[in-house]
């Protein structure tokens, strides 16, 4: 085993595909889609009731073509659900300032290294792991910015193709300040506002009422969605992690990483800062127009059109779900895609939630899955994430 690990690793070299995995669709979604699109990028187009109605550069870059597919998807490809549900979040996104949090505003909330992104999965997922018991303050909106602007920075940490991250809970020791009205707060957020965006839910040392809500609600929840939470799991041996992208405590990884926030923390701000300027530059050569694919201002391989299967279809084409994006970058895109929709469970991030407290971050693991499995209503009602 190598030395201790103090900043956060980066993803394979070689990246995850070689393709884009989102960039087959049918002729229904592609036409659902341009629907979208065409509502979004008409030229009197005006966010509804705001004062300020046009979209700023940064909303624009936001509305990418994977965007509006995850709200499509989230929404069961209801073109009108998926409309209200974006221009909802445009708001939501202006008033709980997502454009002006700071790294350096938000930093008190990190001293302790409550939530960490570290690693990637084998299918090149970031992992945000939360650790409850270093909860070390009391300001309710601050915790809750905190989580909110970790997930943009686990979001920036994705690679081409990738649109999940993982969520790594150890409620290992107690929490000093339980909090389930804060837990609410999150949950609602992720549920409301980042559909499509959990891979995997990895629970550890759950105390006695997580477990037994869990346990109730399991037989009612769709089969998808229950693969995605693991209980005490085997990352390694369960062939979820590779030895040397997950932490040895706990975890049983190769990585002996200590949380020291004056080495991590710069790092990890200057990776995630970064990634976000490059990526925004290339969207902005490329047009910096809304729909713009992001497996192309990634710098995804073979982004140019390809022909498939006799069917063109390009890199900014309609994802098909969360089996496609999770499949190894040997093989070719999965097709059903209505099948693999109806099939994704919503759930991003209760990965932000997760670090509120022992208690809340109970409530948010177990509210991720009680919530997931599609979209719950009109109104928003998906848990997030495929």
């Amino acid at each position: 085993m190598s030395g201790k690990v103090y900043v956060p690793i980066p993803p394979r070299p070689a990246g995850y595909f070689q393709t884009n995995p989102r960039a087959d669709l049918t002729e229904d979604e592609r036409s659902m889609y341009e629907e979208v699109l065409a509502h979004f990028t008409k030229d009197s187009y005006v966010l509804p009731n705001e004062e300020k109605g046009e979209l700023t550069e940064k909303e624009k870059f936001w509305l990418s073509r994977e965007c509006l597919l995850r709200y499509l998807r989230a929404s069961k490809w209801k073109v009108a659900t998926a409309i209200q549900r974006l221009e909802s979040t445009l708001k939501w996104r202006r008033e709980f300032g997502i454009y002006d949090l700071t790294a350096e505003y938000v930093e008190p909330e990190a001293v302790t290294g409550k939530e960490i992104i570290f690693g990637y999965d084998v299918k090149g997922r970031p992992a945000f792991y939360m650790i409850p018991s270093r909860q070390n303050t009391d300001g309710v909106e601050r915790q809750n910015q905190f989580a909110v602007w970790m997930l943009e920075r686990g979001i920036d940490c994705m690679p081409p193709g990738v649109e999940t991250l993982d969520l790594l809970i150890n409620f290992a020791q107690r929490a000093k300040h339980p909090n389930f009205s804060q837990a609410r707060t999150i949950l609602s957020i992720i549920q409301d506002h980042y559909p499509e965006r959990l891979g995997m839910a990895l629970l550890l040392n759950m105390p006695f009422l997580v477990t037994a809500f869990l346990k109730l609600i399991f037989p009612f929840v769709d089969p998808v969605t229950r693969e995605k939470v693991k209980l005490n799991p085997s990352p390694i041996e369960d062939g979820l992690f590779e030895q040397d992208m997950i932490m040895s405590e706990y975890w049983g990884g190769s990585q002996d990483f200590e949380y020291v926030h004056e080495k991590y923390w710069p790092e990890f701000v200057k990776t995630s800062t970064e990634n976000a300027a490059r990526w925004t530059a290339k969207w902005k050569e490329l047009g910096g127009k809304i729909g713009i694919s992001e497996w192309d201002y990634k710098g995804g391989p073979s982004s140019e059109k390809e022909e498939v299967d006799g069917a063109v279809s390009t890199s900014v084409a309609v994802e098909t779900g969360e089996k496609d994006e999770q499949k190894p970058s040997t093989e070719p895109a999965q097709k059903d895609s209505k099948k693999d929709e109806e099939q994704a469970p919503p759930q991003a991030t209760p990965a932000a939630g997760g670090a509120v407290t022992t208690a809340g971050g109970g409530a948010i693991a177990a509210g991720a899955v009680a919530g997931s499995g599609g979209d719950a209503s009109a109104a928003g009602g998906d848990a997030g994430g495929e």
